[in-house]
């Protein structure tokens, strides 16, 4: 076991775990720490806690203090440079024409990288541009590219329900989100719906797609046949999810009526839960990768 504090770097950014040493450091003290970027100023987000060193991706460094009025200074004095950075880096954009969109620009707590984010349709040669800001900030540059999610989460904005943005202000992972969870959730496929402001899928799919699975699997599906507690047979023409209730088409008299139930007082076969598998990125693509291969094979075969 190894006592650890969680620190983090930016609004609804990943914590990382360093060593409190034996400084007294609570939730919402300001620390200065060594990463692979260099010295950084950040926030504690999770107190003084023992974690098992198998859970530790990577050797856990001590902080090296608690920062200063000195240091919170110097954290407003880089949030200055960095607005007077991005004019010069656009305007040196605009100057070798590079069809790239600038998102943000940070600077390392120590002032020793500039850090200049942005957005583009495909690869950028920007090794002149480069070679322009480094003879200005005479510091390291780094060009970061990076996707419509993570351009989303830096600039902000107010999503659909009226809110600001989950990734934004508490999401620190995007989850990967599919098409089938909207299908799961009887959700309209109007991509206008069921897109946010970044143009993929809502986040918040996800985020009741668990109950929605749990709530599916004691449904029967559309056309289906089941058996009513009053005796009848019918087809299921729909179903509504969180009434858990079911129309059915039955026949009486030749005639043929719409009814409903709740689904306790239908028979019917149910359908077995999937349990829950976390599988990597790594594995993700993999899986992806033998599907469309059989896809293939299959129009091949056809």
């Amino acid at each position: 076991m190894k006592e650890v504090i969680g620190v983090r770097f930016r609004q609804a950014g990943k914590i990382y775990y360093f060593g409190p040493k034996d400084i007294d450091v609570k939730v919402g003290d300001h620390v200065i720490v060594e990463t692979a970027r260099g010295v950084e100023y950040g926030s504690v987000v999770l107190g003084k806690r023992e974690v098992n060193e198998e859970e530790l991706v990577a050797a856990v460094k001590d902080i090296i203090r608690v920062a200063t009025p000195e240091d919170d200074e110097k954290v407003l004095e880089n949030k200055e440079k960095e607005k007077k950075a991005k004019g010069i880096c656009l305007e040196k954009i605009a100057k070798h024409g590079l069809e790239m969109k600038l998102i943000g620009v940070e600077y390392t707590f120590d002032n020793n990288k500039v850090l200049f984010y942005f957005t583009a349709d495909g690869r950028i040669d920007f090794r002149e541009l480069v070679k322009d800001l480094a003879s200005v900030f005479r510091t390291r540059i780094e060009l970061r590219q990076i996707g419509v999610r993570d351009e989303t989460k830096t600039l902000g904005g107010i999503g659909i329900c009226g809110r600001p943005l989950c990734c934004k202000t508490f999401l620190s992972d995007f989850a990967p989100v599919s098409i089938k969870m909207a299908k799961d959730q009887n959700l309209s496929l109007n991509p206008t719906k069921i897109s946010g402001i970044c143009g993929r899928l809502m986040c918040c799919l996800k985020n009741e797609q668990e109950t929605y699975e749990y709530l599916n699997s004691k449904l029967p599906d559309v056309g289906d046949y089941v058996n009513t507690s009053d005796g009848l047979r019918g087809q299921v023409q729909s179903v509504n999810v969180l009434r858990q209730s079911v129309k059915i088409i039955v026949e009486i008299n030749d005639e043929r009526e719409i009814r409903e139930y709740k689904v306790d007082e239908l028979k019917f076969k149910h359908k077995q839960r999937k349990e829950k598998v976390d599988l990597s990125d790594v594995e993700l693509k993999a899986l992806e990768e033998l599907e469309r291969k059989d896809k293939t094979k299959q129009k091949l075969e056809d």
